[in-house]
């Protein structure tokens, strides 16, 4: 009896995935939740357990290709000799998209510079050195093939890039209040806080558009750009506007010590509303972040640093930065972008917002 284990929905909106590595090789005998395989999705890395015991007889996706939810993937258990399960030996075969070892990125290459792929094949994979080198092409230099977390990023930002007519405002911001009064936590749940109040007042820019239509959301849910060795992710933190700055700033470090440890599960990942970028002495005097699709606009928070600053007529030393708000012109006008992140300002300068 054979098992057919094929591509599962790892959540919301994920329609594919990218096999990262194989934790198990035909013919290998597995049980019951040891696991199987690692998949990359635009929201997280996950281990998927075997959901039966018996012995891998087939695995039909190579090591980085991008796979359908619903795909076959790899088969566990006997099977009859023409491939239908059944009781015969385990058929330990290929992957099905062809018997040229070479990854999908390389096939892609190879399409486009017209190199017979079966021409290069030998005992290892063809690498991508070797078809450019067929081709006539340079074979110096170190390549790596666009895979895991970077090849999401890149999907995602090109998406945001080709789809959303984006404008950015940005207006000074003088955190000198709150570097005397934050202790010892850091600006960013301070930002989260303010950000999520002017959400409430502002609530264009806590939205998505789907289609012909506008969906204002009731909920705030605060993505948080976070840069790690692997690339950048986007934890969510929920409920932001309901909480307090100790928990704000509770829950983000331990969203940061998970995206570092590379531990956060799809759930951590998804259904953000509204996202703020802020990368301490990291995020340059100024950056315009790219909308993350399908929300809105983007709230960034660039390099603090003293500068001089005009206070009632006189020149002072202050800990200014500059903060940004790039958003979605189908959506969003300029003027409300603006109100929105005056009142961003307000709040983390320790004002009353605006009218």
């Amino acid at each position: 009896m054979a098992y057919e284990f094929r591509m599962p929905d790892l959540g919301e909106g994920v329609a594919e995935g990218e096999i990262v590595r194989w934790l198990v090789a035909p013919g290998q005998e597995v049980a019951e939740d040891d696991l199987l395989v690692e998949i990359q999705t635009d929201k997280a890395t996950v281990e998927v357990p075997s959901p039966a015991s018996g012995v891998v007889s087939r695995i039909l996706a190579e090591e980085g290709a991008v796979v359908p939810v619903g795909e076959l993937l790899v088969v566990i258990g006997a099977e009859d000799g023409d491939g239908v399960p059944g009781n015969g030996p385990p058929a330990v075969t290929e992957p099905v998209q062809s018997r040229v070892q070479a990854t999908p990125a390389v096939r892609r290459l190879a399409a486009e510079l017209g190199v017979d792929l079966a021409a290069l094949a030998g005992d290892g994979p063809v690498t991508e050195a070797a078809v450019r080198a067929a081709a006539g092409g340079p074979a110096g230099g170190r390549r790596e093939p666009l895979r895991g977390v970077r090849r999401a990023i890149a999907e995602h930002l090109s998406r945001s890039h080709r789809e959303v007519p984006a404008v950015t405002v940005v207006e000074e911001c003088d955190f000198t209040h709150l570097s005397l009064t934050r202790g010892e936590l850091s600006y960013l749940p301070f930002v989260l806080r303010a950000t999520a109040d002017a959400l409430g007042r502002h609530p264009a820019l806590n939205a998505r558009l789907e289609r012909d239509e506008i969906v204002y959301l009731d909920d705030v849910h605060l993505g948080v750009a976070m840069q790690t060795e692997a690339g950048l992710v986007v934890p969510v933190v929920r409920d932001a506007a309901a909480k307090a700055v100790e928990t704000l700033a509770t829950e983000v470090a331990d969203l940061g010590a998970a995206a570092a440890a590379g531990t956060l599960v799809p759930e951590q990942l998804r259904g953000s509303t509204f996202t703020v970028s802020s990368a301490g002495r990291l995020g340059g005097l100024f950056a315009t972040p790219l909308v993350n699709h399908p929300e809105v606009a983007i709230l960034g928070v660039h390099r603090i640093a003293p500068r001089p600053a005009v206070i009632d007529g006189a020149i002072l030393v202050r800990d200014i930065g500059l903060v940004s708000c790039t958003f979605d012109h189908r959506v969003v006008d300029g003027a409300v972008a603006s109100a929105f992140l005056l009142d961003v300002i307000a709040g983390l300068e320790g004002r009353e917002p605006g009218p």
